[in-house]
This record gives C-alpha cells, structure tokens and sequence, in this order.
C-alpha cells in the first residue's frame, strides 16, 4: 500500500539530544516547503530515550583522565540501530570538526545518497568504538568549534534540500549562485533606480541582453580574483579570461 512519502526523495534522521533546535527547519524556509511538500523527510530521534539510568543521561567522565565529557556507547548505539531498522540502508554521518570539509560540490553525491543519519555530538565528542563501528563518514562545515553538532547538520541539510529537484522552481536562480559555478555572484540591484543619491548601474538599465551578461560575469570573475583567486585556478574559459585580463590591465 503507498503512503504519503513514497515520492520523497530524500530521508533525514537526526540523533541529537536537542531535537527542539530543528524547529528552524521545520517552520521556515525552503525546507518547511520540502518538508509540507514530501520532497523530504525530517526525523528527529532523542538519545536520551535510550538511556537506561533513571536521570537518562548520556555523558560519563573518559577513561584515563582529561577534561571534559563523552558521550557513552549505549544511548547512541541504540539510537543510531533504531534510525538504521527506520532507513534500511542509510548512510551514517558524525558531524566533527575533524570531518571531511562540506563543499557545494559535494552536494550531489548527498542527494544521491537518498537515506541519511545525521549524529550530532555534543560536549568532548563520542566514544571511539561507535567512531570504528557505526560511523560509515565523517563531515566537517569549517574549520571552528562547534558546541555541538547540530547546526552543522542544519547547515547541511540546508543545503542539500534546496538543491533537490522541486525545492526551488527556478533553476536558473541556482546556477548562477555563489559556489554553483567557480565563481562568487555578481553584483545585484532592485527598484528604485536611485535611493538616497545612490544609482543602478546604467548598464542595468540598458536592455541589451548580452551587455548586461558579459558586465555581470566580468563582475563575478573580479569579485572572485579579489576575494578568492584559489577558485579561479585553470577554470577559466577563453572569455573569462579575456574580461579579466581586462580588468586587470586597466587597473595597473
């Protein structure tokens, strides 16, 4: 018998011990739209559940001393065989800064994934055994601490979502983003055309098509040079290059 999520397409559970964090997921933006609209699914497992000590806690002091908390095997190893008998097949993912850094190149690979379990660590991390046994990858957003790792997983499914087929009806809004290409976006004005004795560029104004495209992508590839020059490493096409050299040489 089909039910209502047969045509979702991706599946997300999150163990974390704040489950209520999520909520900014679930009530705004482009993810309560995927969420309403099936496209994906979203939830939330509380460890704690699975702890069997009467305060239902989730933390103990490490073996061999040193500061801090761990979080201990059983409460998450419960929880993460609860997600897997939920989502046959999935991919389990421990948020650390000691994680492969998240790109927007990655994201594809993630949607392909289709079923995902998310662990967000919290306090000095979790016991290495659930690292050896049940972790299948290891996932960065930046090289910072984190408190925890649920804004990392709210980060990432942020991302992933909007880039699923569905979520955003206008795909060329998408392409032309910061990270959808090797470039950073160009430059962008809306009405009025002058506020405060500040202008449009006029080129914006001029309705002629290509003029406004090669102003746009010259805008894009400048940003990019000054901002991130890494990014612009033997991606250049024939005219890209030629616009910025233009730049370039008016500058000097």
């Amino acid at each position: 018998m089909k039910t209502q999520y047969d045509h979702t397409l991706i599946w997300f559970k999150i163990i974390t011990i704040f489950p209520e964090m999520f909520n900014a997921l679930i009530n705004y933006g482009v993810t309560k739209k995927a969420i309403k609209s099936n496209i994906i699914h979203l939830d939330l497992i509380n460890p704690r559940n699975f702890s069997k000590n009467k305060y239902k806690s989730v933390d103990d002091r490490p073996y061999g001393g040193g500061p801090g908390m761990l979080m201990t095997v059983e409460p998450l190893y419960l929880a993460i065989q609860y997600a897997k008998s939920l989502l046959k097949n999935a991919t389990v993912i421990y948020l650390s800064p000691q994680g492969k850094i998240f790109k927007q190149k990655h994201i594809p690979k993630f949607i392909k994934k289709k079923k995902i379990i998310f662990l967000c660590g919290r306090y000095e991390g979790i016991d290495q055994r659930l690292m050896d046994h049940e972790i299948n990858e290891e996932w960065s957003i930046g090289d910072y601490i984190l408190t925890g790792g649920e804004l990392a997983a709210m980060t990432m499914i942020d991302s992933i979502s909007r880039l699923i087929p569905g979520v955003i009806k206008k795909k060329e809004s998408i392409k032309e983003e910061t990270f959808s290409n090797h470039l950073f976006d160009y430059p962008n004005y809306t009405r009025p055309r002058t506020i405060y004795n500040m202008s449009v560029p006029k080129i914006l104004l001029s309705g002629d098509h290509n003029k406004i495209r090669l102003w746009r992508l010259k805008q894009s590839l400048v940003k990019t040079w000054m901002k991130r020059p890494d990014l612009l490493k033997n991606t250049l096409t024939k005219e890209e290059k030629n616009l910025l050299d233009e730049f370039k040489k008016n500058k000097s």
